[in-house]
């Protein structure tokens, strides 16, 4: 059985989803790909994760850094989760480059490189947002594209985090508007 709940963040609501055990999910309300890896059939309840996920959520809003990650179940290809990992080492109030992730992820598997895009993709379905830090990567010419919360929510995350913002901007267009 799978289960969800609900948390109310400064930017918007937020979904949790579990197996009992570990959590699977947490999307902003109504994000791109939301949420993709539920099952039809769930239960709405209460558990010692959410409880968990909640404490760390509400230490990240009100401005500090969780010294804890509550325990995650990622699920995709073993290159997503690979992108996953990188992005979990990513520092509070920091941003890298797609291009940078991909380096990393080429390294960490002896190639001599992944494209930005295949990262984007993996980036774009990270079911676990905010813990795993997806708003922290933007496009090598300071772009703030491709979060599938959208485009207001990853300014706020990185505002939250006191991010230098100097050299990023919002693009006129594209997918994470």
């Amino acid at each position: 059985m799978q289960y969800i709940n609900h948390y109310a963040s400064p930017l918007g609501g937020i979904t949790l989803g579990s197996d009992g055990e570990a959590l699977l999910g947490l999307w902003f309300d109504g994000q791109k790909y939301f949420p993709d890896i539920l099952p039809k059939e769930w239960k709405s309840a209460e558990l010692p994760i959410f409880q968990q996920t909640k404490r760390w959520l509400d230490i990240y809003f009100g401005g500090d850094i969780p010294r804890f990650t509550p325990p995650l179940r990622m699920h995709g290809s073993a290159l997503r989760q690979c992108v996953w990992k990188a992005l979990l080492e990513i520092p509070y109030g920091q941003t890298v480059t797609y291009g940078e992730i991909a380096g990393r992820v080429a390294k960490g598997y002896g190639l001599g490189s992944i494209s930005a895009q295949a990262v984007g993709g993996a980036v774009g379905h990270n079911a676990i947002s905010i813990i795993i830090p997806c708003h922290r990567v933007v496009g090598a010419n300071g772009s703030l594209t491709g979060y599938a919360g959208g485009i207001t929510k990853k300014v706020g995350l990185l505002k939250l985090e006191k991010a230098n913002m100097d050299k990023l901007f919002v693009p006129k267009e594209g997918t994470a508007l």
